[in-house]
């Protein structure tokens, strides 16, 4: 069954929760229509109350049923495309990457919090906060874990390209952009993450954005 896909985003260079989104569907490969919202403006609002409940992007509509919440578009789009590989094949692999994808989504506030993303610029050594670095090296830890258990056929957490990176895609910017201490494994996967086409793609596009927010 074929249905009308549209997912509604933000600013690529600032909004972590739409890369998420994003990166998930655009590995669906199932066809679908972008709407974007510049974020911080005027009339964000009022564009944003014609496609969100919430008021937060992204947004998936699937034949105009709102789906919100980038958790909840990756399951949603496992569902549509349940072969496009969103998770690992493997039962406990997938259950491991569904448990590492709901810590990022529900925690790491601090890191969040003190070193927003910004794809475009650098602050090398700036915001380096007690909390944040604190986050950091639980993020490190982890993806050793996964790539240390899970990584045999692959440069990603779980081998292939997944969910699970997709969560942690923008802390991979945040880490670039703040210069966050990281030993040469966590190097390497972060230059896999930014090197895969679609995060590529979405990196460029942000380039070429001419909005610019005040962070802090």
């Amino acid at each position: 069954m074929t249905h009308a896909l549209q997912l509604v985003i933000g600013n690529r260079n600032y909004s972590s929760w739409s890369l998420r989104g994003w990166l998930a569907m655009r590995h669906t490969k199932l066809p679908f229509e972008e709407i974007f919202i510049p974020l911080n403006l005027p009339e964000t609002k009022a564009q944003l109350e014609k496609h969100s409940p919430s008021l937060l992007v992204p947004v998936l509509k699937i034949d105009g049923t709102i789906v919100w919440d980038s958790l909840a578009i990756i399951e949603a789009l496992n569902d549509l495309a349940p072969d496009a590989g969103l998770w690992p094949k493997d039962p406990l692999a997938r259950a491991v990457a569904r448990s590492v994808a709901c810590e990022m989504h529900a925690g790491f506030y601090r890191l969040r919090r003190d070193m927003p993303m910004d794809l475009r610029t650098r602050y090398p050594g700036q915001r380096q906060t007690e909390g944040a670095l604190k986050d950091a090296r639980r993020i490190q830890s982890l993806w050793a874990d996964c790539r240390t258990r899970f990584a045999e056929d692959g440069p990603f957490l779980f081998g292939q390209w997944s969910a699970a990176d997709m969560m942690y895609a923008p802390v991979v910017g945040r880490f670039r952009a703040y210069d966050v201490p990281a030993d040469a494994q966590t190097r390497d996967y972060m230059d896999a993450i930014w090197a895969q086409p679609d995060m590529a793609e979405w990196i460029s596009l942000s380039e070429q954005e001419p909005y610019e927010i005040e962070l802090f």
